[in-house]
């Protein structure tokens, strides 16, 4: 799986980065979150999952291994 933060709903509560460090940074400029691009690692679906129950905002989204990337040019 993947997870990608969306960054016009994110206010920057940190729960995420909390919950999965190796998975979320945060911004420097506004505390605000990203997601380490590339697939979640074995072993940290389960914290990264409690991540996206915990955002106040809803603002995480998890990407299936068997779902295109919306943020990933389509091919043609």
């Amino acid at each position: 799986m993947k997870v990608r933060v969306q960054a016009d709903k994110c206010q920057g509560h940190t729960i995420c980065a909390m919950q999965a460090p190796e998975i979320f940074t945060l911004s420097d400029y506004d505390g605000h979150s990203e997601a380490i691009a590339g697939e979640v690692p074995a072993g940290l679906e389960a914290r990264v999952s409690d991540a996206v129950r915990s955002c106040p905002e809803q603002a995480i989204i998890i990407i299936p291994d068997d779902e295109p990337d919306s943020d990933s040019p389509e091919e043609s």
